[in-house]
Formats: C-alpha cells, sequence, structure tokens
C-alpha cells in the first residue's frame, strides 16, 4: 500500500498524488501481503500501520502489527491503526459550529498530526483528500468540546464528521476507514454533488459507523 492521498489545499485544489491503491483500485488486488514480512494476509487478519515517517499506511499481518506495538519496535517509526469506534452522546454541533469550520461538503475528518503538532482537517473530494486551511484555533472552538477529542490518538484516530438532515453526527474512528472513504468517494463522484452512487455508498459507510460505534462513556474514560 503506498502513502496517504496527498492533501489538495483550499482554495485552488491542486492534484494530488496517487496512494492506497487497496482503496483506490477499481478492482481489489487477489492477494494482500504484510508489508514488513510479506507473508499473505487474509481480510479477517488484516492490520493497518501507519508510517508515521512517510505518512503511509501499511498493510501487515497480526504478529508484526503486535511487533510493532512494543515500546522502541522499529525506533517508533510504526504505529498500529485501533480498532475502536466511539461517540460522545453530551457534545452536539449545531449549524452554526458546523459553519464556523467552513467545509463546502457534508462530510470530514480530523486527526492530530503529531510531526506538525496541530489538528489536520480532510474532506472527500473528487481529486481525493482535500486539506482545509482552517486556523486550527477554529476547530479547537468547535471540537475542543467533545471528549473525543481528548481521547485522539496522533496519526492513527480521526474524529469523523457528518452533517446531514440539519443535523451533525461525530465519531472517533480508526484513520485508515477515513482514507477508505475518500478513495470510495473518489471512484464513485459523478457531477457536481457526487451522484447517486456516491450518497448511496456514503450512507452505507456511515450505517456500519454506527453499528460498531460505542458511547465514550461505555468504555471506562472520564
Amino acid at each position: 500500500m503506498s502513502g496517504f492521498p496527498a492533501p489538495l489545499r483550499t482554495p485552488g485544489p491542486r492534484p494530488g498524488v496517487s496512494g492506497l491503491r487497496r482503496f483506490l483500485a477499481e478492482r481489489p488486488p487477489a492477494q494482500e501481503r504484510c508489508e514488513l514480512c510479506a507473508v499473505t494476509v487474509a481480510e479477517s487478519d488484516h492490520r493497518h500501520l501507519v508510517d508515521v515517517e512517510q505518512r503511509a499506511l501499511v498493510c501487515a499481518c497480526v504478529p508484526c502489527a503486535l511487533l510493532m506495538q512494543q515500546p522502541g519496535a522499529a525506533a517508533g517509526r510504526f504505529r498500529a491503526v485501533p480498532a475502536r469506534y466511539l461517540t460522545d452522546p453530551g457534545h452536539h454541533l449545531d449549524d452554526r459550529a458546523w459553519e464556523a469550520l467552513q467545509i463546502p461538503v457534508g462530510v470530514a475528518f480530523f486527526f492530530h498530526n503529531a510531526a506538525l503538532d496541530r489538528l489536520v482537517a480532510l474532506y472527500p473530494s473528487p481529486a481525493g483528500a482535500t486539506e482545509s486551511e482552517l486556523e486550527p484555533a477554529t476547530w479547537t472552538e468547535v471540537l475542543g468540546g467533545s471528549r473525543l477529542t481528548a481521547l485522539l490518538e496522533s496519526d492513527v484516530e480521526a474524529l469523523l464528521l457528518r452533517r446531514t438532515d440539519g443535523r451533525c453526527e461525530c465519531y472517533l474512528v480508526p484513520i485508515d476507514i477515513c482514507y477508505e472513504l475518500v478513495g470510495r468517494m473518489r471512484l464513485l463522484w459523478q457531477g457536481f454533488d457526487g451522484g447517486a452512487e456516491a450518497r448511496a455508498a456514503l450512507d452505507a459507510f456511515f450505517e456500519n459507523v454506527v453499528r460498531q460505534a460505542r458511547p465514550v462513556r461505555e468504555t471506562g474514560a472520564p
């Protein structure tokens, strides 16, 4: 698997570098291999790591993923992507908060980039992942009231937001599914608003997120 889709910056998007072939290819590869030891990886044993030096998602088998979770492994170059999905029922975003984010579409995700030591906001577009250049202070003002922000693990998790039917949902999710969504939207997008197929895929994607998400109070977190 190659690196994250290079985010485009707004205004004035520019073409990004192709990446995440597993998510962007029209047909999935016949076999997936661990990119650390080259063993064939079954879907049920499939894990992802973040290569923090290359800003890339790496496919890994379970043993390699567990090895990279040990302190000092690979000098900290790889971080395992967690599998948790969380919601914060006590935190709500209204229309004014969403408008402050200045996201031109109804979906966005935010993650903390440890190398830059700041929150990065991206949203899907026909060209791939597009980065918002909004001031970080605004993101903090809008999202800082949620316990999910405090729980967010740098580089490997994201806050995934969707605005639909006059309401805004927010979930803490593994970062790899956000790039999966970007790739899916890039393949399916048609016309100005994405088209019916892209909207149906987006609905199905969030139905899966909702099924897996647990309220933050059930995790033992404050």
